[in-house]
């Protein structure tokens, strides 16, 4: 499966951009310069989650693994191009599954641990997926069965099971090694479909090549600049940009030490870049504060001293904790804003030294104009424009829609031709839907400042308002409702329900909860927060004003 027209592989491939690696050349690649090399390791806390041992492997113990499963995933009918979904948290088994589906060309759809039914049965309903991948037990419960149920007979459910053996009836076959020999796995073959919330509602499924990902692997490489062999933490789960563009390709092209992590814990996570000597991680922006607020206790009790570089985005960065941390730990910290659809500006401290600048700055990649240190920004083209004409701006200050285009682009999202038309200018480019300005001296920079779509990101996770409006709606005591976001020093952003209630009744956030857990919706959805009004507030054009919705909430 291809989604990129000739006429872009073959400039993008005249211009030296993208090539014929893939993920799994990548890892042979690995596997015969560095096979005796430690390569992954487990959280220490994996009993925590699932049973198995605590697996730290070699990149030569890696292959026999990733191999065993490819075997499993084949005796079980998948073929190249069919669709797998994969429901895991940060253990070793996540990494060799998707090592495993490169190998046989399949595509992964990723999703978070957090989805239930409602989510499941939305994606599975638009992709028709052949195998449905997790574990049987999550947190000593029952997982896979119970999530795997919802999809149907046609969808296989494999899963790890006990001691962490992949179950599965082994039919036996002798055709294995002729079948992997036989396909043509092309670096422009879509390897994942992730999945991202946006206004319209429901989660879009995002289509990326082995190219595509390449191609952001290079903007966090060129910003990151790490050594061969370096030891990397990833906190954030395998289902998006941060993690497989950020460090599933990036470990391997290194050589490097994956280290995983899941769920956030930063006791944990600190013992981890102590213990495994770990030089380069990322954490959303909340985190990162309210560890510098703590940086007594942490040099009391943690040695930091290899760390060198942390990555973070999603929301923006303060500069003093920018500074904070460069100056109390020595450590770089860059801004990085990426999505799944394939944004990419970075800013470094190789092409923006100042650490105060570089909480709200970003270099205005993609443009003729100036030079920069990455090499992504020869490869991507920015504009900014006016909501409100569409046309380009080029004056400092004046706020507009990012535009994007370029070998880190995604070709639009999957089996959605309306969304498309919304999601891309006539020009071809990717409207963000983020706002920035054009500043700097030399206005060499972008400013971020704000959103012009509606998300709500909790954690560094995108929430659709739309979406929630529509479920909470549904409550038969409820006349119309509505979500907003209000802020929070450690999620950054908090669901708030805004709720018309139908005469002479009476609800509480528990009840709205209790609602939502019938209708197996995400718990990451759930608002934190109730606001029971007469009226939602509305414009000329009778839609619901949500930014006065904000200013009621009270803090």
């Amino acid at each position: 499966m291809q989604t990129t027209a000739p006429d872009i592989i073959s400039k993008y491939v005249k211009a030296g951009w993208w090539g014929e690696v893939t993920l799994n050349s990548l890892f042979a690649s690995a596997v015969k310069e560095s096979p005796n090399s430690l390569a992954i390791c487990d959280p220490f806390n994996r009993d925590n989650m699932v049973s198995g041992d605590l697996l730290r492997l070699s990149f030569s113990e890696l292959e026999a693994h990733v191999d065993h499963i490819a075997y499993c995933l084949y005796v079980n009918g998948l073929r190249q191009n069919d669709k797998i979904i994969l429901q895991m948290p940060n253990v070793v088994e996540i990494v060799l599954v998707y090592l495993a589906a490169s190998r046989l060309g399949l595509i992964i759809s990723p999703v978070a641990m957090e989805y239930g039914h409602h989510e499941l049965k939305f994606i599975g309903d638009t992709i028709k997926p052949k195998a449905y991948i997790s574990f049987k037990e999550f947190k000593n419960t029952e997982f896979g069965s119970t999530q795997g149920a919802i999809f149907d007979k046609n969808c296989k459910k494999l899963l790890f099971g006990t001691g962490g053996a992949f179950e599965f009836k082994d039919k036996g076959s002798n055709d294995y090694s002729k079948y992997k020999k036989s396909i043509n796995i092309n670096a422009n073959d879509i390897m994942t479909i992730c999945w991202t919330s946006g206004t319209t509602g429901r989660s879009k499924g995002v289509p990326r090549s082995h190219n595509h990902w390449l191609s952001s692997t290079l903007a966090s490489e060129d910003a990151i600049k790490l050594k061969t062999g370096a030891v990397m933490l990833n906190p954030f789960p395998f289902i998006n940009m941060a993690a497989i563009g950020g460090f599933l390709f990036y470990w391997l092209k290194i050589r490097g030490r994956l280290i995983l992590h899941h769920p956030f814990d930063p006791k944990v996570y600190l013992s981890q870049i102590q213990n495994e000597k770990v030089e380069y991680t990322i954490a959303p922006p909340a985190v990162l504060t309210r560890l510098l607020q703590t940086k007594e206790q942490i040099k009391a009790n943690f040695d930091l001293s290899s760390l060198r570089v942390i990555g973070s985005g999603s929301a923006p960065l303060s500069k003093e904790m920018v500074q904070g941390f460069e100056d109390e730990f020595d450590v770089n910290i860059i801004n990085i804003f990426g999505s799944n659809e394939g944004m990419a500006i970075l800013s470094s401290s190789s092409d923006v030294l100042e650490p105060e600048l570089r909480a709200s700055f970003f270099p205005r990649f993609g443009r003729d104009e100036f030079e920069w240190d990455n090499r992504i920004s020869k490869q991507i083209k920015t504009k900014l424009i006016d909501l409100e004409t569409g046309s380009e701006i080029v004056k400092p200050n004046v706020p507009g829609e990012l535009l994007i285009s370029g070998v880190t682009v995604f070709d639009g999202y999957y089996n959605s031709p309306k969304d498309n038309k919304k999601a891309f200018s006539l020009d071809g480019y990717f409207r963000s839907g983020d706002l920035f300005e054009i500043s700097g001296e030399n206005n060499q920079f972008y400013k971020f400042v704000g959103r012009c779509k509606s998300l709500i990101v909790r954690g560094g996770v995108n929430i659709s308002p739309e979406e929630l409006d529509e479920l909470i709606s549904s409550h038969k005591k409820i006349s119309e409702a509505v979500v907003v976001a209000y802020p929070d020093n450690i999620m950054g952003e908090k669901v708030c329900a805004v709720i018309v209630l139908n005469e002479g009744q009476i609800l509480t956030l528990l009840d709205i909860c209790s609602y939502l857990e019938e209708l197996k919706v995400a718990k990451f959805k759930w608002p934190e927060k109730l606001l029971i009004i007469k009226s939602l507030p509305r414009n000329a054009m009778n839609k619901v004003v949500r930014s006065e919705l904000a200013k009621l909430i009270k803090l």
